[in-house]
């Protein structure tokens, strides 16, 4: 019989980047912070992230992942959560589905984070396999958290589509298509507000309910890499806690924007990321003022 875990415990199937907050050294400390148990999957080792830095050493972990899972299994470890962002190739997709599978139990959340570009482009590191290899594994995700470029490469429509043609009639297409797919929660973001630059939101839907929201928040303009593992990983820790998806929606949005504002006023190399250690101590803090709205 199942015996629950007396912490929270995740699976996090992410790189590890030396230098520069992103994936796994932004993953461990939020879920941690939120009284969770990360245990890291490394999926490949880099000297830095792959955004704004140049020359980066790569270390693909793909031959390794099945020793490393194996051992896992021999002990039978159970997750709360499996959690998967940044794969260091094709071929981790299959092993990604494998572990889902391997490890599967009730009361479990699966989360994918497909990333694979932004700003209408893929990543230095993203080929077209990954992508189409993708589309397999947020079939099987209980919630997918793509931003607006990865939603579009996923659905095969065009990832550089002008700000006016976010409509919420094609919004609300897109997350319902993906939702068809498999996930129960579809969740994008960096979604323009149209008429107003200045905003930009987060949408979600919610497929047994069929219900959408959307989390507004003031556009700053300064581009930080690794928002988008934070944004996930705080959506991962606050759904295991229990919260309903609209205030894990504002708790996420809230949380980036706070680690935003605390970093744009200090001058350093932006491609460093935000000054996540500032505001950890965020997390432990009740939502007082929500500004969740339905879509």
């Amino acid at each position: 019989m199942y015996k629950p875990n007396p912490v929270p415990r995740v699976a996090a199937i992410h790189d590890l980047s030396g230098f520069g907050r992103s994936s796994l050294t932004t993953v461990i400390p939020i879920l941690s912070t939120m009284g969770i148990q990360a245990c890291p999957v490394p999926t490949a080792i880099l000297s830095t992230h792959t955004s704004e830095f140049k020359n980066y050493h790569f270390v693909d972990l793909t031959d390794e992942l099945d020793s490393f899972i194996n051992h896992w299994k021999s002990l039978a470890i159970s997750f709360d959560a499996i959690y998967s962002g940044f794969l260091g190739s094709a071929r981790q997709v299959d092993t990604v589905k494998r572990f889902i599978s391997d490890f599967k139990r009730e009361n479990q959340i699966v989360v994918v984070d497909p990333v694979l570009g932004d700003d209408g482009e893929t990543y230095d590191t993203i080929t077209m396999e990954m992508v189409n290899q993708m589309e397999s594994l947020t079939a099987m995700a209980d919630v997918i958290t793509p931003n607006a470029t990865e939603a579009a490469l996923l659905l095969k429509e065009s990832p550089d589509l002008p700000n006016d043609a976010f409509t919420s009639e094609l919004i609300k297409d897109w997350l319902v298509r993906l939702s068809k797919t498999g996930p129960e929660i579809v969740i994008i973001t960096s979604i323009p507000v149209i008429g107003r630059p200045k905003l930009s939101s987060v949408v979600a839907y919610e497929k047994t309910s069929r219900r959408f929201w959307q989390v507004q928040c003031t556009y700053i303009p300064a581009y930080f890499p690794g928002t988008g593992d934070i944004f996930t990983s705080v959506m991962t820790g606050s759904l295991l806690r229990g919260q309903s998806l609209p205030i894990a929606l504002d708790r996420s949005v809230q949380f980036v924007t706070q680690a935003i504002r605390a970093s744009f006023g200090h001058d350093y190399p932006r491609r460093e990321g935000v000054l996540l250690e500032a505001v950890l101590d965020n997390l432990r803090a009740p939502i007082i003022n929500t500004s969740y709205e339905l879509f």
